[in-house]
């Protein structure tokens, strides 16, 4: 696997003018089926050259708003502008210059790998003239270089996760909505594909990312939205959130003795939290917890971190399973 980051595909100039233009602008955006309301009131905006992030649990409505802002469903209130275009209205015309990446591959299995990139430019009425140029460099950004007369079944999962994010930008559009890109994948596939997506932020794309990797979306998102129920739990900057919603110091302990570690952590931590056998203690200070426990190492396991996102994730939108 290709190590190295090729220049992102033939990204078009911006002036600082367009580097600050709305690219995606919903309004009080409102969505139900039956009694249900999957969608209830959100607004958010993306710029151009950013990143911005959806997430949430199972059910959330994060696909839903995709399929919304792509004019696949129909909103019951509220507006969606997609590249200054009117969406459901005119959502044609907007997606020629939108890329998508759905949740599953939906590569044509009977065509190869050049076939796939070939077949999707002609949807954007793309001539195979315009597109051959473009193949060879989407290949090597997609770390697939000799894979071009290979069959789909021949191609690894991530090997086609990289397939579907170089064919959603044969016709070199301005953003990207990627649903759950890097499902299923590898440590090493998950990383190439977030190397290839900062490039392509750094080259001035936006891309909207849904995601259930709370590293992922710390890495890539220049702003987030928590979402639950179909509801804006808040947004803002990653570390912004983080600062807002927990405490710095986290201490997480399970083992046979955490009954007796709650009890000594109770007097200490800023917040506690039980889950399954194991015990968090959110603190200012991880010092004094620290200490309180440490008479329990012999039956406790202990681990000291930094809060990071999944915190914010797992308090604003609670522990429970969502299926």
């Amino acid at each position: 696997m290709s190590t190295t980051t090729p220049l992102a595909p033939a990204p078009r100039a911006q002036s600082q003018a367009q580097a600050g233009r709305t690219l995606l602008d919903v309004r009080d955006l409102r969505k139900r089926y039956g009694a249900q309301e999957v969608v209830g009131g959100l607004s958010f905006h993306i710029k151009a050259g950013e990143c911005y992030g959806i997430i949430g649990p199972n059910g959330a409505g994060k696909t839903t708003t995709i399929r919304l802002c792509l004019g696949l469903a129909t909103p019951d209130a509220g507006s969606i502008a997609l590249m200054g275009r009117n969406i459901p209205r005119d959502a044609r015309l907007a997606r020629m210059r939108v890329g998508v990446v759905t949740q599953f591959d939906s590569l044509d299995p009977d065509f190869t790998v050049e076939e796939n990139l070939l077949i999707y430019g002609r949807y954007f009425g793309m001539s195979v003239r315009q597109m051959q140029p473009r193949i060879a460099s989407l290949l090597a950004f997609a770390a697939l270089e000799g894979k071009a007369r290979a069959r789909i079944a021949e191609l690894s999962g991530g090997m086609k996760r990289r397939l579907s994010l170089a064919r959603a930008l044969i016709h070199d559009p301005d953003i990207l909505f990627l649903d759950e890109p890097t499902t299923g994948l590898d440590p090493q596939a998950r990383h190439l594909i977030w190397d290839r997506l900062k490039s392509l932020v750094a080259a001035g794309k936006s891309i909207l990312l849904t995601t259930h990797f709370m590293d992922e979306a710390e890495r890539l998102c220049q702003r987030l939205l928590v979402l639950d129920h179909g509801l804006s739990l808040d947004e803002d900057a990653p570390l912004a959130l983080i600062s807002r919603h927990v405490e710095p110091e986290v201490i997480e302990m399970y083992g046979p003795r955490v009954d007796e570690a709650e009890a000594l952590a109770s007097a200490h931590a800023h917040r506690l939290e039980r889950s399954g056998d194991t015990l968090f203690a959110y603190a200012h200070d991880a010092t004094p917890v620290l200490a309180a426990v440490q008479p329990l190492a012999d039956g406790l396991r202990i681990l000291h971190r930094s809060a990071n996102l999944e915190d914010v994730f797992l308090k604003l939108t609670g522990r429970q399973l969502r299926d």
